[in-house]
């Protein structure tokens, strides 16, 4: 099946009740086996990649070759540009067939981010993509998290709206209480600034630094416009762990073999994620 724009997959959700989870890939062996959970769940889901996956596949070659794998599965799926950091970044994802980008300008003057959102929005929606943008600064739970900011600054409901009517984006990405990367103790979520937000803006909203979220809390958000949520850190955790855990044991073993083995301990995180945001079933 072909990628469909992200804000398809996201509106019906808030129309369902659910969350799309969002996860991270950087290689054909990770892009396969989210999409491989996905179909056997018959859980629509969004692959995503950021700045520093790209050190690996870039969008020319990510974009394309993902494409080719998703002929092989029945999956509702999004192509996900996550924190593109330029214009150049969001024009290489559009050329390579993304169904969606995002530009992160939220540590930048409010004016700035609009105006950049807006002129990604003139670009994209030509060509049927969606926007995400961010307002509010959503912050690292830990160092070697290359995402996010040093320290959160929580999403003002006045802003979020001013936002939105200027640049005219699809989705939101919000701050209230997340954070990128492993959590040191449980986020503390402020559900009556996103019910406020969400209240205002009536457009579908992202909760990044879904990993550690409490169900429970998953749960609230979505009742409140989560309609998407980013899962990376429970991805790259086990299989850095099992690369470690291999090598530790034997410093020679077989490069391949290791990774093969490595890759498939992301099953039980994609597996729980698609449960936990109720997607299960959905496509």
């Amino acid at each position: 099946m072909p990628f469909v724009p992200m804000s398809q997959l996201l509106n019906a959700a808030i129309a369902g009740g659910y969350a799309v989870p969002s996860f991270a890939v950087w290689n054909l062996e990770t892009t396969k086996l989210v999409l491989s959970v996905a179909e056997r769940m018959k859980a629509p889901i969004i692959l995503m990649s950021a700045p520093a996956e790209f050190s690996v596949l870039p969008p020319e070659d990510l974009g394309p070759a993902s494409y080719a794998l998703m002929k092989r599965f029945n999956v509702v799926a999004a192509l996900h540009l996550d924190h593109g950091d330029s214009l150049d970044i969001v024009s290489d994802c559009l050329d390579a067939g993304y169904t969606s980008v995002m530009l992160d300008f939220s540590a930048r003057p409010f004016e700035e981010n609009a105006g950049a959102l807006k002129k990604v929005v003139e670009m994209a929606r030509p060509r049927g993509v969606t926007v995400e943008g961010e307002i509010g600064k959503v912050g690292r739970a830990d160092d070697a998290t290359r995402e996010g900011v040093k320290e959160s600054t929580l999403t003002e409901p006045a802003d979020a709206v001013e936002f939105v009517r200027r640049t005219g984006v699809d989705t939101l990405a919000v701050s209230i209480g997340n954070a990128h990367g492993k959590y040191s103790k449980l986020p503390k979520l402020d559900f009556d600034r996103l019910g406020k937000i969400y209240a205002a803006t009536r457009i579908p909203l992202v909760l990044h630094g879904g990993s550690g979220t409490p169900p429970e809390d998953l749960r609230r958000a979505i009742s409140l416009g989560i309609a998407k949520v980013n899962v990376a850190t429970d991805l790259v955790t086990p299989v850095r762990e099992s690369l470690l855990a291999q090598w530790k044991e034997r410093s020679d073993y077989w490069t391949p073999l290791a990774m093969g083995k490595a890759v498939k301990t992301m099953v039980p995180a994609v597996e729980k994620w698609i449960r936990q945001l109720g997607a299960e079933g959905r496509a």
